[in-house]
């Protein structure tokens, strides 16, 4: 008698993905007035260093990776050699396999799902997600295709008019992405534990962000805030 039920309920499994992926989509448009200069500042310097539109914009395109797309053309214009660019690039991104074992264990993806999901995941995408879409793989591709379309538009922008746009920081647009972190954080800071977790981490990378690259800062600057998480007892009440 419980068959009719299962199935009715099936046809609604599309509809919940669909809504899913759209809140995940609607919940980054707030981060798009950062990400629009950032990506057409990364085609600026594209360009001053001598890439043309379409590598420029081919960069955007198969690595999604701001931090790691400004390092690699810095290091072109410098004349660095393929190694040099390769390993500059993975320590960068290095705090991507941290995000990729957090969002492995709480949501369930498979096959191609888990290579997609993995290129389009981004430092904006993978705190939205652990804030408001954890177990919804739907959430995530949403949030990560939110981004990959804006700033793949903002390099093509960038790059066609490299020669007349401003510099972000000169109009104070650098400052959007640390705000918004702030704000994804906050409402996570429940408890003793998740703020020793935040205090760890945040002042690890500060200290080690003088001494080392910055991808291995933030790697053990996180490896860090999660043995200060273990430490506190788990029942140590709200935070007053």
């Amino acid at each position: 008698m419980t068959r009719p039920a299962a199935d009715a309920a099936e046809p609604a499994r599309p509809e919940r993905a669909r809504g899913a992926f759209f809140e995940g989509f609607r919940a980054m448009l707030p981060l798009w007035v950062g990400v629009v200069p950032f990506g057409a500042a990364y085609a600026v310097t594209a360009r001053a260093a001598g890439l043309g539109v379409l590598e420029t914009q081919s960069m955007s395109l198969l690595v999604f990776a701001g931090g790691a797309q400004f390092a690699a053309v810095g290091l072109w214009a410098a004349g660095a050699g393929p190694a040099t660019l390769v390993s500059a690039t993975l320590l960068v991104n290095l705090r991507h396999v941290l995000y990729g074992v957090v969002v492995g264990t709480t949501t369930h993806l498979r096959g191609w799902r888990r290579w997609a999901a993995a290129h389009l995941l981004t430092d904006e995408a993978f705190g939205m997600h652990v804030a408001h879409g954890r177990g919804r793989p739907a959430f995530l591709f949403g949030a990560g295709t939110s981004l990959y379309l804006v700033w793949n538009l903002a390099t093509l922008v960038g790059a066609v008019l490299a020669r007349t746009l401003p510099d972000p920081r000169e109009i104070g647009l650098d400052l959007v992405f640390p705000l918004a972190f702030v704000a994804l954080l906050v409402p996570l800071l429940g408890d003793r534990r998740r703020v020793a977790v935040a205090m760890a981490a945040g002042f690890g990378a500060w200290w080690l962000g003088t001494v080392a690259a910055p991808g291995v800062a933030i790697v053990v600057a996180a490896a860090a805030a999660a043995l200060a998480g273990a430490a506190v007892p788990e029942r140590s009440g709200p935070v007053r």
